[in-house]
């Protein structure tokens, strides 16, 4: 009897065994269902503080060749030791490459303000998404100014969620995530939205945008298709470094 009671209990094992098997194989069965394997996306390799190698490199410090003064010619800001810098009054700067989509970073500093300098005035700049669309840059470190003119805000349209402002002197960085508004002929079909952080903060969540920035008035759209980055001149010595944009 025990011998058989032993038979018995090794064929039991072995039907559990075999129920699990099959009950494993069926669970990969369900789950090959849900597994997508096309398209494969393609490979991107992201250097450490380099940029990805699909990048449009805008700037890397050795070169302006890659921008155009708004008012025609060269662009004519500062370059020195790799760095770019306002040249105060000379007027804005735009990239050659015109972008929809895209995913912008750069890399900006503001200098030690001046005693008298405060809100707006406290070393004042730009960057234009689709020569349109402002993301605002100033020292926000201790200045009080209104909430959605300051640093990260998309200007006159939305207040940053936090101010991630460091001291004056040292770099800054914006990585922007921005989709681009949509049009048939004039009429707006889809609004643009844009995702900002501000020294690896989130500041804008994938904001609305209500149209061209403006500094007087309410925003609104004009139609437009693929625009160049802009910079802006705004009379104080802001500098910039590491500017690449990935299309998206």
């Amino acid at each position: 009897m025990q011998t058989r009671n032993k038979v018995l209990s090794a064929t039991a094992c072995l039907l559990i065994v075999g129920q699990t098997a099959m009950a494993q194989d069926d669970r990969e069965q369900q789950a090959q269902k849900t597994e997508v394997w096309e398209p494969e996306p393609k490979v991107v390799s992201a250097p450490l503080n380099a940029p990805p190698s699909d990048a449009v490199v805008l700037f890397g410090g050795d070169s302006l060749s890659q921008w155009l003064s708004v008012k025609g010619g060269e662009a004519p800001w500062q370059l020195t030791d790799g760095v770019m810098t306002v040249a105060p009054g000379s007027g804005d700067i735009r990239s050659k490459a015109e972008f929809c989509d895209v995913q912008l970073h750069l890399e900006w500093r503001v200098p030690e303000p001046k005693p008298d300098m405060q809100g707006q005035q406290r070393n004042n700049s730009g960057v234009f998404l689709q020569q349109r669309y402002e993301i605002q840059i100033l020292d926000s470190f201790e200045n009080r100014t209104y909430s959605n003119g300051q640093a990260g805000s998309l200007y006159k349209q939305a207040i940053p969620l936090v101010n991630a402002m460091r001291e004056p002197g040292q770099w800054q960085s914006y990585d922007i995530i921005f989709k681009a508004p949509r049009f048939e002929g004039d009429k707006l079909t889809q609004p643009g939205f844009i995702t900002v952080l501000h020294n690896g903060v989130l500041v804008q969540n994938h904001t609305q945008i209500q149209g061209d920035t403006v500094w007087l008035g309410e925003p609104s759209y004009t139609a437009h298709g693929c625009a160049p980055i802009q910079l802006q001149d705004h009379g104080n010595l802001v500098s910039f470094r590491n500017i690449w944009a990935r299309p998206l």
